[in-house]
């Protein structure tokens, strides 16, 4: 294997650590650059249980994408820089747009610029969203599809993935761009005020309190596992040049209501879920579901965790982890 080298944006938080993890593992060397503001050291203390050859090829960053000067020096010497850091959640962008269109535009921008600066040959993989298509009805999203965002972060991802495009295009910087739908698994915060549905709910079946849906409960997504995220990532990151400027699902192509994911985990802890519903909130899409045919084909992308083996390992591992995370 060529030993590369990657730079992880957001590394500490729940989809770069679970790169980091699988990197090192593989035996890549990894610089992980974070400012931990929501991302969570403990998220990265696996390395401490590595062995020291492992540990050798890792490298922590406390240090901000804002920040360019930081981002110039962190992307010396790397080959592929996964950039996942962004403020997350529909509902803060609504609250806080400013900060997050400073770090989900701006701190983009730097690593763009940072790339198409630096004498090395760097692609960078982004962590686009499927926020981007908005709630146009058509189903499943295919990528050729107009973007409709409906909130400030779905509009910052989307401008961040066609800085992306434009980049490619007119400065030659390799760039791929990953819309996720729906990401879960183990790391994922669900302490958070702004915590995703699945670890929200599994943490409420754990604690013994009420879940909440906002909404009627029929509203549906293509859940998303985390292995398949670092799958996708790692295939974009040694795709060929044909992948480039070009913007991909990453998915599992089905979809499940609200109420259907209750379902399972009332059977799954054998008790029922007493669901408290509320009022929409403003920006959410009512329903998401991914076309992956692009990804296979130019990827060789290919969901390897179907949703219940997923959910199933996600509800192990929180209930492993209680004391830790709930």
């Amino acid at each position: 294997m060529e030993r590369k080298t990657f730079l992880i944006t957001g590394a500490a938080g729940f989809i770069g650590s679970n790169l980091t993890e699988r990197l090192l593992r593989d035996g890549y060397n990894v610089k992980a650059l974070d400012n931990l503001l929501t991302g969570k050291r403990e998220n990265l203390a696996f390395t401490k249980k590595l062995c020291s050859e492992v540990v050798a090829r890792f490298e922590f960053i406390e240090g901000d994408i804002r920040d360019a000067e930081t981002v110039t020096a962190a992307i010396e010497g790397v080959d592929c820089v996964l950039h996942q850091a962004a403020l997350p959640s529909v509902a803060r962008s609504v609250a806080d747009p400013a900060m997050s269109h400073d770090i989900n535009v701006n701190g983009t921008l730097n690593i763009l610029e940072a790339a198409r600066k630096s004498d090395a040959d760097i692609k960078i993989v982004y962590a686009a969203s499927s926020s981007a298509y908005g709630d146009t009805p058509t189903l499943p999203k295919i990528e050729t599809m107009p973007a409709k965002p409906l909130s400030p972060y779905a509009l910052q991802k989307f401008t961040a993935e066609e800085y992306m495009r434009i980049y490619h295009s007119i400065f030659g910087v390799k760039t791929v761009s990953l819309r996720y739908f729906n990401v879960f698994g183990p790391r994922q915060d669900p302490k958070s005020l702004y915590a995703a549905v699945i670890p929200s709910f599994i943490s409420a079946f754990l604690k013994d309190t009420t879940p909440t849906v906002y909404g009627d409960g029929e509203q549906t997504r293509d859940f998303t596992y985390i292995d398949n995220v670092v799958q996708a990532n790692i295939r974009a990151a040694l795709s060929s040049d044909d992948a480039n400027g070009k913007v991909f699902n990453i998915a599992c192509g089905e979809r499940i209501s609200l109420n259907q994911l209750l379902k399972l985990l009332e059977r799954r802890f054998d008790r029922p879920a007493n669901t408290e519903y509320r009022a929409a909130r403003q920006g959410d899409v009512k329903h998401s579901l991914a076309d992956i045919s692009r990804a296979k084909k130019f990827l060789g992308y290919s969901p390897e965790v179907v949703f219940e083996e997923g959910l199933a390992n996600t509800v192990d591992y929180f209930a492993a982890n209680m004391n830790t995370f709930l």
